[in-house]
């Protein structure tokens, strides 16, 4: 057609320009689904690290400074409930269903819809649980954990101990729908070539992770259900002077609560063992034994829930202390095999392998203290102690946390085809290192002196203030550091430096396709013939007859 007699475009309307953004909410695209998981957790985690700090400020020195028991309460409450509810365990499944379908050659998760209903059921229950700053008697106040007798209406009257039990069950609801499309999908959408044997290990780990969350979630809306019938239908499930067990509510909330650690460190464990292998440019050591381990934890967190409760005189000590014990074998393994991994190997440090080795380091110390109370005789002089603080930190935010910031610098090439800033990432890491043990190092020696969580004072004669001032400081040079990690993720945003399809020279087949990949993930898949697709493209004459 002649130039000159051209229709020219309509403009575009304002329903049209709106479409992209639109998109968002609508989407059943797993990639989009998973940065919506993995911007809305890392949201929380933001706001749940303001908390810390102001509990953090309060503790600085003896005396009140501004606020009151309630306050404080809730703030301790509502911390602990966004880094395990909204944070950690859902960056795993954001993660997931990003990577999931492009590590196994799918075009998509098995159940899309109910992938993207499973999002907004989480962030409904996130925000209802906030709202609870907006009743009458302010937000839950009665622990993360919500033991009853604390949590009944009784003792926590108002709507905001409700609202946190409803939102904490549309999270779980959340849970079990996003762990049935897992396992639907490995098990069921691999490609050609991807055998059980050949899948990475994050995409293992994430299977075993979704066995947990099908087994142990029942269990916590089963408990906050019966929660829910004391505090508003007159029920006695958990009120002694009607008959009930306050112990009931232990036993099923650390049902679920013990393999949730797992369920909030496996995830990362797996992403600790995509990083590894790349930046030693060899092969994972002991592949086999990896999956055989994660199995083994997975079976073994079932059996340890009531080493939490060893001071109730309730439980069988000897047998839950035996299991604790032997649960710390097959981590043990995946420590040997990373290094064994690294050994020997053409070692490079960027930022990803830096907070790959800082996890390391950091979950060792949480892993060995985790040894340490599951003796009842250390556990009964460390329980509710800021040693227990400082254990709980060190495996939860030393070891997943810092697997968050190792996988967001490892894949942010992947998701948005530009270049990670790796100068003011390693510059973050070095900084949340060293702000990290200074705020939680201190509180072990806290917790061994003899200072109880979830205190707002203290008095000026038991000494604790000078270790409170350490671990303040501590805590904001961890904030020091994660604003530093944002700027290091806007400064790739902004540079918009080209990172090319596998920037890294990584080994799992998401480095195969294009960053970000097309719609249905792959234009073409490359023949599976091993563990390492990718790696196996790029070098043909080393793959294995």
């Amino acid at each position: 057609m002649d130039a000159s007699t051209t229709t020219p475009a309509p403009a575009p309307t304002p329903a049209s320009r709106a479409a992209p953004a639109v998109s968002w909410f609508t989407t059943t695209d797993h990639k989009r689904i998973g940065l919506l998981y993995i911007v809305t957790t890392f949201a929380f985690f933001v706001i749940g690290g303001l908390l810390a700090l102001a509990m953090r400020a309060e503790l600085a020195s003896p005396g009140r400074q501004f606020l009151s028991q309630q306050g404080y309460s809730e703030l301790f409450t509502i911390h602990g409930t966004t880094m395990i509810f909204l944070f950690v365990a859902p960056f795993g499944f954001g993660l997931a269903n990003y990577l999931i379908p492009l590590q196994i050659g799918a075009p998509d998760m098995a159940f899309p819809r109910l992938n993207a209903l499973s999002y907004w059921l989480f962030l409904a229950g996130g925000l209802v649980i906030f709202s609870g700053f907006l009743s009458t008697n302010g937000a839950a106040n009665a622990g993360w954990t919500a033991y009853a007798p604390l949590s009944e209406a009784s003792r926590t009257p108002g709507a905001g101990m409700d609202l946190w039990l409803a939102g904490l069950l549309l999270t779980s609801a959340s849970g079990i729908m996003g762990a049935v499309n897992f396992l639907t999908t490995i098990l069921l959408y691999r490609a050609p070539g991807m055998t059980m044997w050949r899948l990475p290990i994050f995409t293992w780990n994430m299977l075993v992770t979704a066995v947990l969350i099908l087994m142990s979630f029942p269990a916590i809306a089963v408990a906050f259900s019966m929660l829910l019938v004391d505090r508003r239908f007159g029920g006695d499930f958990f009120n002694p002077a009607g008959g009930g067990s306050p112990i009931l509510y232990q036993h099923l909330f650390w049902f679920f609560g013990h393999p949730e650690v797992y369920v909030m460190i496996l995830p990362f464990f797996g992403v600790i063992t995509e990083i590894v292998p790349v930046f030693s440019r060899k092969p994972l050591f002991g592949y086999t034994g990896f999956v055989l381990a994660t199995l083994a934890i997975a079976a073994y967190s079932m059996s340890v829930w009531a080493h939490h409760m060893f001071t109730t005189g309730a439980v069988d000590n000897p047998f839950f202390s035996a299991m604790s014990f032997l649960i710390a074998v097959p981590t043990g393994v995946k420590f040997f095999n990373w290094i064994g991994t690294m050994w020997g190997g053409k070692l490079t440090f960027p930022t990803p392998m830096l907070y790959a080795l800082a996890f390391m380091g950091n979950f060792l110390i949480g892993g060995v203290t985790g040894v340490m109370v599951a003796s009842p005789p250390i556990d009964f002089h460390v329980h509710d102690t800021y040693f227990v603080v400082a254990h709980f930190h060190y495996t939860l935010m030393g070891g997943s946390v810092f697997a968050i910031f190792a996988a967001i610098a490892f894949w942010l090439p992947k998701w948005t085809g530009y270049r990670w800033a790796d100068r003011p990432g390693r510059w973050s890491a070095l900084l949340l290192f060293a702000g990290f043990n200074l705020t939680f190092w201190p509180q072990f020696v806290l917790g061994l002196r003899g200072m109880q969580r979830r205190i707002v004072d203290y008095p000026a004669s038991t000494g604790w203030a000078d270790l409170n001032r350490l671990s303040t400081l501590g805590s904001l040079v961890l904030a020091a550091g994660v604003l530093l990690f944002v700027w290091a993720v806007w400064s790739s945003l902004r540079r918009k430096e080209p990172a090319g399809d596998d920037p890294w020279g990584g080994y799992s087949l998401e480095w195969a396709t294009s960053s970000p990949p097309p719609e249905h993930n792959f234009e073409t898949l490359p023949p599976i013939r091993s563990e390492r697709p990718a790696f196996d493209l790029h070098h043909p004459e080393l793959v294995p007859r």
